[in-house]
């Protein structure tokens, strides 16, 4: 299946949770359709699950075959498996560029990357699925500093992961320890997406 390029407003709605962060598109806190917000069938287990699952794959705008592969790479590892495919996910270099604040967006973020603007210990690196090493520096290269949308983000930046260490100066950030689950999105419960691919 190819990435989701619809209307993201109304994803986020069908999901209910706010794919951008932002919380803007939940404002009508109801289903997207033309007969509004209605009696929604309650869902079946197998439901439940599946919408777990959308909801972190959308989130963090991975296809389905990533996703899963990246699942199975999680479900090899020492520990919980839920917990270790949302440490993996947010290990993902386009996603610490997004928690860095050089871009306002995770899709953006995919976009620098791929356009050969970020640096992984000072070498460029253009894949976006890239998994960022505890003690990796993530920066910009020289002639990508001045670029609008870098500075514009970088202005409107709220804060700074607290497993991420940013140097101003240097416009560049170190991934200095694996988050733990309690600093990532409590809107997702991994039980259930470990319970999907489990069955």
């Amino acid at each position: 299946m190819a990435r989701y390029t619809g209307p993201k407003f109304k994803l986020s709605r069908r999901l209910g949770i706010s794919l951008s962060g932002t919380g803007k598109e939940l404002k009508r806190p109801f289903p997207p359709g033309q007969h509004g917000p209605g009696q929604r069938k309650k869902l079946s287990g197998y439901g439940v699950q599946l919408q777990e699952k959308q909801k972190l794959r959308h989130m963090y705008g991975l296809n389905e075959k990533q996703f899963r592969n990246l699942f199975d790479k999680a479900n090899q590892l020492k520990g919980i498996a839920g917990e270790n495919f949302m440490f993996l996910l947010e290990s993902r270099l386009d996603n610490l560029v997004y928690r860095l604040g050089f871009s306002n967006s995770r899709a953006g973020a995919r976009q620098l990357v791929a356009h050969g603007h970020i640096t992984v210990n000072g070498k460029k690196v253009d894949i976006a699925s890239y998994t960022v090493a505890v003690g990796d520096v993530i920066g910009l290269r020289e002639r990508s500093r001045s670029l609008k949308a870098i500075k514009e983000a970088l202005e409107g930046r709220s804060h700074v992961a607290s497993y991420l260490e940013y140097n101003d100066a240097a416009l560049e950030g170190k991934y200095i320890r694996l988050p733990e689950r309690a600093e990532l999105s409590q809107d997702i419960d991994e039980k259930q997406i470990v319970e999907f691919y489990s069955r």
